[in-house]
């Protein structure tokens, strides 16, 4: 029987799918952040579970040779990074084991479909978006991130993740906020009804340098904000535009409905290889710029797109992987949930010269089955969802539908998974997954997989 707050000696199996040691004791399951396969440590029993339990790394007695130094001083608090002491050719293999993985236990698939994932060279300093929490710890403001699995923020002035130009926007920010006693929105992990500033959101992109920078607060009054703005101005002129969201509610979601252009523009362009993007203050785009555009080119490849063919791409965002099946097909429908997403997608495509995309707002369980049923069909079906998944009534339509090839663009393995089965079900077989490394460091991992009809194998 293991007991919390007991010592065992164990030897690590596996790694779970956060990228936690896995040990056994007497075949029950000992979940170990910090542990490596092939390691054997001394654990702190912290908390049971009928089926597991979740032990503290106490000591390595014995190394793995995959294991390396963090780079990052808060590496042991910040809860952003969880795999940044594995190698990086240790975290693709991580990463390749956990999509079979999926695949063969929640798809029941051949994991033999499953390719090696693309890694990048550049494994810092690659996010072009970071968010940051603000609040009172102790009495002290603090800048930072979340520990892991909690809401106690670490208060950092550098993350290797991001680019440098956000760490001197945020001790431009901090700075101000002390100075003028600007008081955050958050108080040792409770919502404060006096404060004010709750979150700083830093865009940029990467291939025009232009940089958005967004403060979320409690309310619509913001003082000496304009010593702010010039403080800003005066020392980054990549900054093209400052922004303040309201959010209100005592909720985990960082952003509100409503922003306010403080100054400059109301969005900021970027690129995804030869096409142009506006991105606003609430759109939707990948955060590694570099392995975004290998994913799109994937998808396009999968596509097999000829002239003739009509495209439906459901969760499209702001249109970017629109945009590159334009080029090919003769007609593109988006299908997004986010009206101001669906607003950029449609100037995204005036801005490329792109005339054969239409763009829907709505539920894509709502809008997909209308649109079939009023005649609308494709045959071929790009979707990209949220970590949840796809609806069934998606997947029921996209069936009904009968595309000849049907494209999967994956943040989660284990609903990728899940929706494949469903596919493979009925009359759809997935022949091929390429796994892409966009999150460096992090158990994240994106996945292109190619579906085809059955008939036509």
């Amino acid at each position: 029987m293991v007991e919390k707050d007991n010592e065992y000696i164990l030897n690590i199996e596996a790694l779970g799918y956060e990228g936690e040691g896995i040990a056994k004791i007497d075949g029950y399951p000992v979940f170990i952040s910090g542990a490596l396969i092939g390691e054997k440590v001394k654990v702190n029993i912290i908390k049971v579970k009928k089926n597991f339990a979740y032990g503290k790394l106490i000591e390595i007695l014995e190394e793995s040779p995959q294991r390396r130094e963090p780079k990052c001083s808060s590496y042991n608090m910040c809860g952003g990074c969880t795999l940044q002491h594995l190698s990086y050719e240790g975290q693709l293999d991580y990463k390749f084991s956990r999509v079979k993985d999926c695949i063969r236990k929640i798809g029941g698939l051949d994991e033999s479909i499953v390719n090696y994932p693309i890694g990048m060279d550049g494994v810092y300093r690659y996010r072009n978006k970071v968010q940051f929490p603000v609040g009172l710890v102790n009495g002290k403001l603090s800048i930072g991130f979340f520990s892991e699995k909690s809401h106690e923020i670490i208060d950092m002035d550098i993350c290797l993740l991001q680019d440098e130009e956000s760490e001197r926007i945020v001790s431009i920010i901090r700075n101000w906020m002390n100075e003028y006693s600007i008081m955050p929105a958050k108080k040792d992990g409770k919502l404060f009804k006096n404060g004010i500033v709750r979150h700083i959101v830093i865009r940029k992109a990467f291939k025009t340098d232009e940089v958005m920078v967004i403060l979320v607060t409690t309310n619509k009054k913001i003082p000496y904000v304009n010593e702010l703005i010039n403080r800003l101005n005066s020392n980054n002129n990549s900054i093209k535009s400052i922004v303040q969201n309201i959010n209100d509610k005592d909720t985990n979601l960082v952003m509100g409905e409503k922003c306010i252009t403080l100054w400059g523009s109301d969005y900021i362009c970027d690129y995804i290889g030869e096409y142009k993007f506006n991105i606003s203050p609430l759109s939707f785009f990948q955060v590694n710029p570099v392995q975004t555009e290998v994913l799109y080119n994937k998808a396009l490849e999968y596509a097999e797109l000829k002239e003739n063919d009509t495209v439906f791409d459901i969760y499209c965002g702001i249109g970017s992987i629109s945009l590159f099946l334009a080029q090919k097909a003769t007609k593109v429908y988006g299908i997004e949930i986010v009206e101001d997403a669906i607003k950029d997608a449609k100037i995204n495509a005036k801005l490329n010269n792109l005339n054969n995309v239409e763009f829907y707002v709505g539920k894509a369980e709502e809008v997909v089955p209308k649109m079939y049923s009023e005649g609308k069909t494709a045959n071929v079906v790009v979707v990209d969802p949220p970590r949840k998944g796809c609806d069934e009534k998606v997947l029921d339509t996209i069936v009904s539908m009968k595309p000849d090839r049907v494209v999967y663009v994956s943040c989660n393995p284990s609903t990728l998974a899940r929706d494949l089965a469903y596919l493979d079900e009925r009359g759809y077989k997935c022949v091929e997954i390429q796994p892409v490394d966009m999150f460096p460091h992090t158990m994240h991992v994106e996945c292109c997989a190619k579906i085809v009809k059955k008939s036509d194998l």
